[in-house]
């Protein structure tokens, strides 16, 4: 039967890259980011969900079906696991191993991945939080502020993660996105045998050629870079050299805190001179002036259903409430 081997990590880490690296070996078979479990998930959850239905309610409903199941919210995991394993092994070659599934969303329900998949394979990547943050406004906004519409993934998902990694270390793997365009080889081989799986049947320098059906994941850096590059490591300098950004990393690197980044190998000190020392740049300041309270409201009042919901108006639908 297949087995799952699991990339976490926060959005915009390198997951792509490593995830079609590592796709280059015969018995790793994958897709861009399936999702799969994350709708499965959720009605364990009260809140995090908002539809058309009211997910408050069904949460109950679904709470009184586990509490009358003999094994409970563990049998539920453990059915849910067994249908996983049927999916991904129906989306595998017959000669794979494992299957790789990874999304950035993966991140809020670790611990749930944990308990479904207790023997399982998971891969921690941690990228410098800098990074992190320059490439989320460069990746989808060409630079402008928009961290608003990820920071669950930065305040919840990333310290979700170093918990995750320090309770299950060393029954996991964590590598750092810099180790991997550094000495991709050395870091695939620690991979490969974190996986039992042999180093020399794969071949990393074509994972250029490696296409992931989908349509998710990094598809800027997929077209952008042929090899495996260093040069996106240096970028989040000129993105976050302004004082706006750079007060703004620099409350958010203090929230992570001085053992967290220690656990994802970034010393505090380290990255607070580097942001430190930016030359002082006005480029996106004028927009960020603009874009941060709007930011803050957008959050408040939830921009995107409230843009939806005009959508379904100009196009004379009828609109709903969102429980």
């Amino acid at each position: 039967m297949i087995s799952p081997v699991f990339i976490l990590s926060a959005p915009r880490s390198g997951s792509t890259l490593l995830q079609r690296v590592l796709a280059t070996h015969p018995e790793i078979a994958t897709v861009s980011e399936s999702h799969l479990l994350l709708p499965f998930l959720y009605p364990l959850r009260r809140r995090g969900v908002y539809a058309e239905y009211d997910h408050k309610y069904t949460q109950r409903g679904f709470q009184s079906l586990i509490a009358e199941m003999r094994g409970g919210e563990a049998e539920y995991l453990a059915a849910l696991r067994e249908l996983a394993l049927r999916l991904y092994g129906q989306a595998a070659d017959p000669d794979a191993r494992y299957f790789l599934d990874k999304a950035g969303a993966l991140s809020l329900v670790v611990d749930e991945l944990f308990a479904m998949f207790p023997d399982g394979k998971f891969i921690f990547l941690w990228r410098n939080p800098l990074s992190v943050v320059g490439s989320l406004m460069r990746t989808w906004r060409g630079g402008r502020w928009n961290l608003h519409e990820h920071e669950v993934y930065l305040f919840r998902g990333t310290p979700g993660l170093v918990d995750a990694y320090r309770s299950r270390e060393p029954a996991v793997l964590g590598i750092r996105y810099e180790d991997l365009v550094d000495r991709p080889e050395t870091v695939t081989a620690r991979i490969f045998t974190y996986l039992d799986l042999a180093p020399g049947d794969a071949n990393i320098e074509e994972f250029a050629g490696i296409t992931l059906s989908g349509g998710l994941g990094d598809e800027p850096g997929m077209r952008a870079y042929g090899n495996i590059s260093k040069a996106p490591l240096e970028k989040w300098k000129d993105t976050l050299a302004n004082p706006l950004r750079k007060a703004w990393c620099r409350r958010y690197l203090e929230f992570l805190g001085r053992d967290r980044l220690a656990i994802m190998g970034y010393p505090l000190d380290e990255l607070l001179l580097e942001l430190s020392n930016l030359p002082f740049s006005s480029r996106f300041l004028a927009s960020d002036l603009v874009r941060m309270p709007y930011a803050a409201l957008f959050k408040l009042f939830e921009g995107r259903i409230l843009r939806d919901k005009l959508d379904d108006l100009r196009n004379g639908r009828r609109i709903y409430l969102h429980h």
